[in-house]
Parts: structure tokens; sequence; C-alpha cells
């Protein structure tokens, strides 16, 4: 599937899923490598982090822990600018080494208010790890360690993120066609 149409709009392949799993199973050895023996909690900000946070849960060979927390900025195609804490973290993660799972971070706006908010729980260690960045248009002080790829600043759809609800099923990335 070369094209797809969501709503009234129509997205080309991107990043093939092919390619999305080999940078999954990468992502997983390093973070397995850097945290054995050492227990750390996955913080999955959902939604559109949940297919990608399965993925690295199955590539990481160690002990592990899931959480997850539901944010959110988007309205359609656009950030609002506005973050929403729909559902909180319920884990003690005082001392804990914690490792946040981002499907794309684009103007880091979210994670910075989500970083404050988990700095007064006290953890021990946080690890940043988002599939995409978008670094031209990233402002603020959010430092992702680990990242599957850097795309431009343009909309994408599929492997778990979505427009307006849908697409988050399809195996493939795929970007808005002309924009």
């Amino acid at each position: 599937m070369k094209e797809v149409i969501v709503h009234d709009k129509t997205f080309e392949l991107y990043i093939s899923a092919k390619k999305i799993q080999e940078r999954v199973d990468e992502i997983g050895k390093a973070i397995s490598k850097n945290f054995i023996g050492r227990n750390p909690l996955f913080v999955s900000i959902l939604n559109g982090s949940f297919v990608f946070t399965a993925d690295i849960m199955r590539a990481c060979d160690m002990e592990c822990e899931v959480s997850f927390v539901k944010l959110s900025s988007y309205q359609g195609t656009q950030t609002t600018g506005k973050i929403k804490t729909l559902i909180g973290l319920d884990n003690n993660i005082a001392g804990r080494e914690v490792i946040i799972l981002e499907d794309i971070v684009d103007t880091g706006n979210t994670l910075t208010h989500f970083l404050e908010i988990l700095d007064t729980y006290d953890p021990k260690s946080v690890t940043l790890v988002s599939l995409l960045t978008k670094p031209e248009v990233l402002k603020g002080r959010v430092k992702v360690d680990q990242v599957g790829f850097e795309i431009p600043n343009k909309f994408v759809i599929g492997y778990g993120l979505d427009y307006d609800g849908l697409a988050r099923n399809l195996k493939d990335i795929y970007q808005l066609k002309g924009g």
C-alpha cells in the first residue's frame, strides 16, 4: 500500500514496517545493554506510543515493568499548544530508573510539561526514548536519549500515530501527501 486516505487527507508511505521493526530491535538491544539487572519502569505515553511500547518491551531482554500515562496536545493535524493530562501515573517511581516511551517528539512542549511533573516524584533517572523526532521544530530543554527516526516537520500516521482517531493500526508510517 503506497497511499492511504484517512478522513479527507491522502498520505503516502514514508517508513516501512520492516525498517521500523529493525530500528525498534536495535533500540531494544541498546536499552537491555544499558539497563540489564536494574528493572527499569517504562512509562508509555498514550495513545500514540502503545504499539511502540509493546514492540520495545518484546525487544528488551531484561526484567522491566510498564505503566501508562495519557497526555494530549493535538487536535486534528495541529498541536493546540495546551497539554492535558488525562490519565496519571499510578506507580511509585521514587528512586526508580524511568524510561519514557513516546511515539513522536515535535515541539517538545508536551514532554517538557510531563517531565516537570515527573521530577516531583523523585525518580533516580529519566531516559527518553522516542520513535520519531522533528528536530527542526523542537524547542525547550527536551533531550531525547534514543531516537528511532528523525523526520521533517510533516504530519505522519500509522504504527500508533493517528489522524483524528484513525490509522493507528497501520503497520507502516505514512506522511501527509504534499504537506
